[in-house]
């Protein structure tokens, strides 16, 4: 008898087994193929992951303009001479950090059956002057050079910024957050983020 039970309740207990694998079948269909994921990423396209508010004291002194005569030459002299252009400025900039995953592709992203390797590209660092909030001070430059100060600046926001290693990982950290949620989602189990895609077996 108790023979008879345990062999009943041994195949209750396959049976159950085996149900329970058919659903969970059911139910995790196979994450899609290499275009698919890579379609699904393109789509994210810019993925701004940071925002930081910056701002700086920078000053400008223009050296002379090359003219097109010599009477152009002697006024620009004279100007440097006698008034020379200097600036100076507070300015007020939105520096936003993110990533290009329009360039993500099949040499950068690989899926081997439920997992999927990642190579970030490049972080991207784009700022954004507030001329409302900067303010120009002890300046004699004209419209043009004031302009080129405020580039200068801009262009010195993104440089700092691009080689801010803490800022980097903080951008970082979010986008593959972003992404590997992303990911998840389609049926993935594990989401690596490399700086190169792994060796193929066999390769």
């Amino acid at each position: 008898m108790r023979r008879v039970l345990s062999l009943v309740l041994f195949g209750l207990a396959v049976g159950l087994g085996l149900g329970m694998a058919a659903r969970i079948g059911r139910h995790s269909p196979p994450p899609p193929g290499l275009p698919t994921v890579l379609l699904r990423v393109r789509e994210v396209a810019r993925l701004e992951t940071l925002t930081v508010s910056v701002y700086k004291k920078v000053s400008y002194a223009p050296g002379p303009a090359p003219a097109d005569s010599f009477w152009g030459d002697v006024a620009n002299w004279l100007r440097h001479t006698l008034s020379p252009p200097r600036g100076k400025a507070i300015v007020f900039a939105e520096a936003h950090m993110g990533f290009d995953l329009d360039r993500v592709g099949p040499e950068t992203l690989r899926v081997v059956g439920r997992d999927v390797w990642l190579v970030l590209p490049p972080t991207r660092v784009e700022v954004e002057l507030r001329p409302g909030e900067t303010e120009i001070i002890g300046s004699n430059l004209d419209s043009a050079e004031t302009a080129q100060l405020l580039e200068l600046a801009r262009t010195a926001f993104e440089r700092e910024l691009g080689a801010d290693l803490p800022l980097r990982k903080r951008a970082r950290d979010s986008a593959e957050r972003a992404i590997r949620a992303l990911l998840l989602e389609l049926g993935f189990r594990e989401v690596h983020f490399a700086e190169k895609l792994p060796s193929l077996a066999g390769s």
